[in-house]
């Protein structure tokens, strides 16, 4: 049997918004296992989280470049927030992104590119960059999306200049529609992507093992009501449906009208410009996304300079 330490149900507090006992209980319950330990608290109704959410702790910029019916999104990591205030740090993730926009998102094409202005390559010049700057810097991830017909739309949430800030998002409508109007509303729905963070564009591609999850934990909550089988299973089909319309994009309510869904709102855009709209690609970076920087106690750390 797993042991229940204090740092188990501190992480399970923070991960699910629970009560101290109450996590001890869950922990004690499923041996251990916070992602199970999880479950059992919503399943109890005592968890406000719905998905684990993980510490974002890691710094740099995301850029993002988008241009007609092509885009491109880069994160490069850093040790400190002040490093990703530096016009050093900002011509090297704009340089890198620039390349991602040209060959894509394969990171090892990109590293063994040359960077724009220079006779290095994308890898050198980032390592040449560690040794200037003096931090730790990683180019953790890129995406480029393209669609024949239509546009590819950006925004950028903290922009600390024009295309990097901390959470950038593209957007890809194919359509034969009005250009102009499509940039509009691909904008829209990237910032209601920067501000809802949804798991997918349509039911289809969710995750099966998410809707199997959400099920379970959804069937558990509804047998403990004592109804009947046949009401139980109405009730897990509605909250189904409600989870989807809190994780699916297109499901969700626009943010921008608070009134239709997005998938409604991109319909009715379509009817206005006379051609169908379909939402190919959304992509979404926030910095450190899921990324876990160890803590440190910089008191406990003076102490212990100072002692020694």
């Amino acid at each position: 049997m797993s042991k229940v330490t204090p740092a188990l149900v501190k992480e399970l507090r923070v991960k699910s918004g629970a009560g101290m006992m109450d996590c001890k209980k869950a922990l004690t319950a499923v041996e251990g296992d916070v992602d199970a330990a999880i479950d059992w608290l919503r399943t109890k109704g005592l968890a406000t989280a719905s998905k684990k959410s993980g510490r974002v702790a890691a710094e740099g910029l995301v850029a993002v470049s988008a241009n007609g019916t092509t885009g491109a999104i880069v994160e490069i990591n850093a040790e400190t927030d002040f490093v990703g205030r530096s016009d050093e740090f900002q011509a090297l993730v704009r340089g890198i992104a620039s390349v991602s926009f040209e060959l894509g998102g394969d990171i090892d094409v990109i590293k063994g590119a040359k960077f724009p202005g220079s006779d290095d390559t994308v890898e050198s010049t980032l390592t040449n960059a560690i040794a200037t700057i003096g931090e730790n810097m990683n180019l953790r991830r890129a995406e480029r999306v393209s669609v024949e017909k239509g546009v590819v739309a950006s925004y950028m949430h903290n922009a600390v200049t024009d295309g990097l800030g901390t959470l950038g998002i593209l957007i890809a409508l194919e359509s034969e529609g009005d250009a102009a109007r499509l940039e509009v509303l691909g904008k829209q729905i990237a910032m209601h992507v920067a501000a809802t963070n949804p798991e997918s564009i349509s039911v289809d591609d969710l995750d099966p093992a998410s809707i199997e999850r959400e099920r379970t934990v959804l069937s558990d909550q509804a047998r403990e009501s004592g109804k009947p089988e046949e009401i139980i299973a109405k009730m897990i089909e509605g909250r189904i449906n409600k989870f989807y319309q809190e994780v699916v994009l297109l499901k969700q309510t626009f943010v921008i009208d608070g009134e239709n869904s997005v998938e409604k709102a991109i319909d009715l855009v379509a009817k206005e410009i006379g051609s169908p709209i379909k939402l190919t690609a959304m992509v979404r970076f926030a910095v450190g996304e899921g990324i876990e920087k160890v803590e440190s106690d910089f008191a406990a750390e003076v102490a212990a300079a100072v002692s020694s």
